[in-house]
């Protein structure tokens, strides 16, 4: 009993820091923090009632495949918010599984929050980006949309599909992953550049 209270408390815990402390901090979405709350207390109650070994193992499979449904029907999260969903799903159903020792599920649900803390962390990756880019050209050539976006975009551009090419109204739609040049001290400091017309 001692050992459930005290796994208990610590998804407690855990989820608060999971939705407040990480996600909340860096995203701001109020719902979300709701959703990942309630995922994980909502598994933590029914795998702790569910408390074997047995039915735990299928419960969870049974779980996650809910919550690959919902991402399914779902347009509005990204896939971030997915990894945000499983941790707290994860946490929820280490906790609430009966452990003789409780430090090694502990500690698992310690490795999640260190995991995504340091995978979301802004620092990470920083000069990469993604967009979806409108281009007030048709462009077939795609060496030639390459260059054109990265002079438009004062920037690498990585990978690039286009989405659509409109030939009579001269368009592009473009789904664009590009990496920022490493910014100096002097650029940091110096006015920002407009982007050149023609991106929207």
């Amino acid at each position: 009993m001692n050992a459930s209270l005290l796994l208990i408390a610590a998804d407690l815990v855990a989820a608060v820091i999971l939705s407040l402390a990480v996600y909340y901090r860096r995203h701001r979405r109020r719902d979300l923090v709701v959703a990942f709350l309630g995922v994980n207390i909502g598994v933590l109650a029914v795998t702790t009632v569910l408390g074997s070994a047995e039915i735990a193992a299928g419960l969870g499979l049974g779980l996650f495949g809910v919550l690959s449904i919902i991402r399914l029907r779902s347009s509005e999260i990204s896939q971030r918010e997915v990894a945000y969903y499983f941790a707290a799903l994860a946490i929820g159903l280490v906790a609430g599984l009966p452990s003789a020792e409780p430090w090694i599920p502990i500690a698992l649900m310690a490795l999640v929050l260190v995991v995504l803390w340091v995978a979301d962390h802004p620092a990470l990756l920083a000069r990469s980006r993604h967009q979806i880019i409108h281009v007030d050209r048709a462009i077939a050539d795609e060496a030639e949309l390459r260059v054109e976006l990265e002079r438009r975009l004062n920037a690498t551009v990585t990978s690039l599909t286009v989405q659509s090419l409109d030939l009579v109204d001269d368009t592009t739609l473009v789904d664009v992953r590009f990496s920022l040049p490493r910014v100096t001290r002097t650029a940091a400091a110096a006015p920002e550049t407009p982007v050149a017309g023609g991106v929207r």
